[in-house]
This record gives structure tokens, sequence and C-alpha cells, in this order.
């Protein structure tokens, strides 16, 4: 399978499958150590498969099962992220939710979900009346019969943490190798595994599965059939700008034991978010939007805050989640095999992913028997803010100052400038394509999706990559 190219390959003391939210969040906690490190990704960059279509939700896990392991992770990654996040430049708005029950078996279900918070030690959730709802959210349709808020639930830009976790793993040593679709794993002998690929070899003393959607796929490599994973579809809606002022928090469902169910919610970039739905499908590669979903969505809009579809749709998008059989996070060690699997980590996994990295360091340092030693240079980055309520560049005089790039903007409808462009093309992790270079400057995501700019950002983008193939060569 997949003859190797390089004649020596590279032997890494760890290799992380997968550059999703979760493996990058473990390349950045494993690269404080003296290891040496690869994180390989089948795409052409970090964060392109679930990670990057999600709900976009810092959440508390109020309503995750107690003493869960996803419960118990999601709480650690929460208050690692909420620390992190300020110094690395990552958009996140505590705006609070509300869950807001719209019938008696909804309302009767909020005294155990409220009980359900405390165990988790989300103590500061409170059950609050129909009248203290519409308060707070005077645009909300009408039948609304009680709730419950938990102030601690945020909203964070899905984009920024995997590419901040990916850089500063890679500007501390890890290798990132991307467009590396992993074909055969073979163990060579009992101290290394070769992961081979259709075009190179890469060795490991420790494999961690990271996945995401595939990491089923990955464990049957290496000799384990413990989860299935059924890709859980969820359409999303994003509505125009002009929209944000009608929401002031995140407004949730009561959920129900398959799904969160369909939430209206602002976003760091400054839109309002209507979705998901979920449907388990098989096809690991469906990102389709359908007529049904969009239609269903609508109507559960319509129903939720009447006014908000009456604005513009900017965009629409499929997330798929990596649903298991179980209901509970699938990480399991095999000491004996140098191998953790990172498995079944669902709609939770942006805001536990802090959590799982450091549980993963625990399980290889305690449980195989790794040894680690910190790193006494380990640097910090802090990416370009992008969030909405945060200062940006066409804004800030001491940028323009410093480089009038920043004030030369390029995509007029979300104020992105040439300067940002350049600096994210020249960034320790600069993007491939169009989608790279979207989700690090938000170019070409705002109400006209390209129409007015992507000639000009395209132009810059070809120009730069084959300035940089020609460097290389």
């Amino acid at each position: 399978m997949g003859a190797a190219v390089s004649a020596h390959p590279p032997v890494f003391d760890v290799v992380i499958i997968g550059a999703g939210v979760v493996g990058c969040a473990i390349a950045r906690e494993l690269s404080q150590y003296t290891l040496s490190v690869a994180l390989i990704e089948a795409q052409n960059d970090v964060g392109k498969g679930t990670s990057k279509a999600n709900t976009a939700i810092l959440h508390t896990g109020f309503d995750t099962k107690p003493d869960s392991l996803e419960s118990r992770l999601l709480r650690r990654g929460y208050r690692r992220l909420l620390e992190y996040a300020p110094s690395a430049g990552i958009p996140i708005e505590r705006l609070g939710a509300i869950l807001i029950a719209w019938d008696e078996t909804q309302a009767a279900a909020l005294d155990d979900l409220w009980q359900n918070a405390n165990r988790n030690g989300v103590i500061d959730a409170e059950i609050v009346s129909a009248d203290e709802i519409y308060r707070l959210e005077p645009n909300l349709g009408s039948g609304a019969i009680a709730g419950m808020k938990i102030p601690g639930e945020s909203i964070i830009c899905p984009f920024t943490p995997p590419l901040a976790f990916a850089t500063e793993a890679v500007v501390n040593g890890v290798t990132l190798i991307r467009e590396f679709e992993i074909a055969a794993i073979e163990r060579q002998a009992p101290d290394f595994y070769a992961l081979r690929s259709a075009n190179d070899t890469v060795c490991a003393r420790f494999i961690i599965n990271a996945a995401g959607l595939h990491a089923d796929t990955i464990d049957l490599m290496l000799g384990h059939e413990t989860f299935h994973v059924t890709p859980r579809r969820g359409e999303l809606i994003v509505f125009d700008k002009l929209s944000r002022p009608l929401v002031n928090h995140v407004l949730l469902p009561v959920p129900t034991a398959v799904s969160k169910g369909v939430l209206v919610s602002p976003t760091t970039l400054g839109n309002v978010l209507l979705g998901p739905t979920a449907q388990d499908i098989e096809d690991k590669h469906n990102t389709n939007t359908t007529a049904d979903g969009i239609a269903a969505l609508l109507e559960a809009g319509r129903r939720i805050m009447p006014a908000l579809i009456d604005y513009e749709v900017t965009s629409s998008y499929t997330g798929l989640r990596a649903a298991t059989e179980h209901r509970d996070y699938q990480i399991t060690a095999y000491p004996d095999e140098s191998y953790i699997c990172v498995g079944g980590i669902r709609s939770t996994g942006l805001s536990a992913s802090m959590g799982i990295a450091e549980y993963v360091v625990e399980l290889l340092t305690e449980q195989c028997g790794l040894t680690l030693s910190k790193k006494p240079d380990y640097q910090r980055v802090r990416m370009p803010n992008i969030g909405e309520a945060f200062e940006r560049p066409y804004q800030s005089t001491e940028a323009i100052s410093r480089d009038p790039a920043y004030g030369q903007i390029i995509c007029f409808c979300e104020r992105v400038t040439l300067g940002e462009i350049r600096h994210a093309m020249s960034s320790p992790l600069p993007p491939r394509d169009l989608d790279g270079l979207r989700r690090r400057t938000r170019a070409q995501l705002g109400r006209c999706q390209g129409f007015h700019c992507s000639a000009t950002v395209k132009s810059i983008l070809d120009t730069t990559l084959e300035r940089s193939a020609g460097e290389a060569q």
C-alpha cells in the first residue's frame, strides 16, 4: 500500500493524526515539551473539516451527563479556553444563554436541567419567568412560558482556535504535514509505526488518533473496532449583520437526547445564526445544504424570532458532527501499543479541546510511559483578532501608521484590508487557497460573498503562492 518515496522517512516521537481543533490543541500542548512531534492532515489546511462548521458557541457543559468524560473535559476545556483566548487573539463574547421552554413538558424539564447544571459545576444558572425572558429578549416570538439563564455561555469564533493552536505548535517546533491522507499504518518491530500515504511515509513511536469523522477508520487500521462514526448533519443559516440588534443572548431550546435543537445566536463576526438541523447520514463528505433543511430552519426561526426571517440571508452551510453509538467521548489509551484514540468528540469538541489535550498528555505520561520535560524557551503567539466587537486594523491609527496597507480596504463587506491579507500570507501557517484566507481574515465572508473582491483577493493569493513556490525551488 503506497510505496514510500522518502528513502529515509522521518521518525517522530509522536504523530497526531487529524488537524481539527482537537488535534491542533493536542499538538500545541505537546509543543511545550522537548519532543519531536508531527501533526498530519489529509486536507490542505488545519481546521478545515468539522471544526470550521459548527454553532460557534463556547459551552459551559450545563446539560452534559454529570461525571461523564465529556462533562469533565468540557468544564476543564471551557476554563482553559476562557483564560487562553484573550492573549491568543481568539474572539469570545460572554453574552450568556437563555434556555426557552415553549410548552408545559419543556417547562417541567427545567428543574432537572437546573439541578444537572449545578452537578456539573455551573452554579450560576437561574430559572426565570416568561416576563423576564421577554424583558431580556423583546423580539422573541410569542409562546415562551419559562426559561433558564446560563450566564457563562459565550459565542466564539470557530476559525481562530485551531489556527492559534496550530500556529503556536509550529512556532515551537511541531512539524505540520498537510495533504497527507493515510492509506495504511504498519507496526515496524515493537518500537515504531510507519504511516503511509499514497506518496510518502512518516514514522512514529506514539500515535494519537484525532481524525474526527474518520477516527473509527484509523482505529480499525490499528486493530480496534469499539465505535462507529455516524455523521450527524447540521444545516445552518447566517443572517445579514443588520439583524444583529434583534438578539441579545444565545437562545436555546430545551435539549433532547439526540440534539441540542435549533438555536438563534449572534456570532462574533456580527451576524445572526439559525440552526442546526440534526440528521444522521453515512456519507462523511456530504456537506451540501438541502431545500428541506433550509425550509425547516426558516419555519423554526419564524416561531423563535419572527422578525429575523425578514432579514437577508448572507449564507448557509452544513457541518458534520462525529456522533457515535455511545453518548460519551471515546478516548482510550493502549499503553502496550503506544497508541491513544481520541474519538466520538461530538458538538462540544471546540469547547473541550484544551481539556482533551491536557488529558491526552496525562495519558501519554501516566499510562503510556512517555517521559516529558518542559522547554525553557516556549513562545506564545497572538493571532489577528477578527471579531466584530474588537478593534479592526482599518479602525486603528497605530496599525495604519505602521503600514498604510492596513488602511487599504479590499473586502468592503467585511472591512478586510490589504495589510491583513499580506499578514496572513506571510504568517507561520499561511493559507493555500481562498477558503483558508477567508478563515484567517474574513475576506469574502460578507453579504456579497466575494462578488466584488474575489478577483483582487485571488490575484494577491496566487501571486504570493507563486512567489513562495519559486523561492522554494
